[in-house]
């Protein structure tokens, strides 16, 4: 309390005598709260003229005590198996995992909830923050299946016969659900073909796909046309790829291949994953999907779909002579539409 308050408190207590509404006026205070003080000043002393918390006596709305326990643990576990373990991860995997709720609970609390949680048990780790732009354009699509991500990267760390391992990656850029996560020898055509393969036996073919510049994806820029580029037209599905010495443009692949990473090692420390089979295309995996702050939908319940029937994936398109291609699962969609003759494969 500001000394002049307390000083006018006290003398009024003493039987000074002075104009109660001036003095108020003086010092900024309605006379109900001078007289609260004098009140509390008669009653408790010097300690009822200390600062007291403006905290509510109660809160209905705040999180109980087993949520706030049942968070901390989740986010724990989430951190320990390799997973993201921000206030999404927490909330999708709870979603997904009911039987963790504490009991009595009927529903899973907001994102905002489980922040401030978070921040309140000083689990979250504030960065500096970058200053805004003026303008801001994300780059996203609207819709599943408009564009997809393909990229390969090679792991940190070597297998056993002393190889380091490449991992292909195809994400929907919309959803961010990886589409195909293979293990490959290298970054070349029929295995990423393989993989492209795999990705649309399961959701279907997208409008474009969007690459980096590697050998394996695009030769626009070298003047020459890979087969991956001639297999994507020969579906009528555009490939865009991004800026020479630009990665920003990838930027969710690169975010994603991270979270891969991550998960591995997090597999790593808690026992020995399997021996990846290079030579294998069927030795496939899909990490769990995740959200994130941009998308308030999650993979599995993407907001809306392209609703575009899978083509045939025969790896020689028309008028293409043949080259050995990597075995071709044969997806169970249906027969492709016949809106241009290009779009047919035999």
């Amino acid at each position: 309390m500001d000394w002049k308050i307390a000083s006018a408190v006290v003398l009024f207590v003493e039987g000074d005598e002075f104009n109660v509404a001036a003095r108020c006026r003086e010092l900024g205070i309605s006379r109900q709260t001078f007289y609260e003080y004098v009140a509390r000043f008669r009653l408790e002393g010097v300690d009822g003229l200390r600062v007291r918390s403006r905290r509510p006596a109660s809160s209905p709305v705040r999180l109980d005590l087993g949520w706030e326990e049942v968070l901390v643990r989740v986010r724990k576990q989430e951190a320990d198996a390799g997973w993201d373990y921000g206030a999404a991860a927490v909330w999708m995997r709870l979603v997904e995992r009911p039987d963790l709720w504490p009991p009595g609970a009927v529903s899973v609390p907001s994102r905002a909830s489980i922040n401030r949680v978070f921040e309140a048990r000083g689990q979250l780790v504030r960065t500096p923050q970058r200053a805004p732009r003026a303008a801001v354009r994300r780059f996203q699509r609207e819709r599943p299946n408009e564009l997809w991500q393909y990229d390969g990267f090679r792991l940190p760390y070597r297998l056993g016969d002393g190889t380091r391992p490449m991992v292909l990656q195809l994400i929907d850029d919309c959803s961010r659900l990886e589409l195909a996560l293979q293990v490959a020898a290298s970054e070349n055509h029929d295995e990423v073909w393989a993989a492209f393969v795999v990705a649309v036996g399961r959701y279907g073919s997208p409008r474009e796909v969007l690459t980096d510049n590697g050998s394996a994806f695009s030769g626009r820029r070298r003047g020459w046309t890979t087969q991956f580029e001639i297999n994507l037209a020969a579906l009528s599905i555009s490939s865009i790829t991004c800026t020479v010495g630009h990665p920003q443009t990838c930027g969710k692949g690169e975010r994603a291949h991270q979270r891969v990473i991550k998960w591995l090692g997090g597999l790593a420390s808690n026992r020995s994953p399997p021996t990846p089979e290079p030579s294998r295309p069927s030795s496939t995996a899909t990490a769990r999907p995740t959200t994130t702050a941009g998308t308030r939908s999650t993979p599995a319940r993407p907001r809306s779909s392209v609703s575009r029937p899978a083509p045939s994936l025969d790896p020689t398109p028309p008028g293409v002579n043949p080259t050995p291609s990597p075995p071709t699962p044969s997806p169970p969609t249906p027969s492709p539409p016949a809106a241009s003759s290009a779009s047919t494969a035999p």
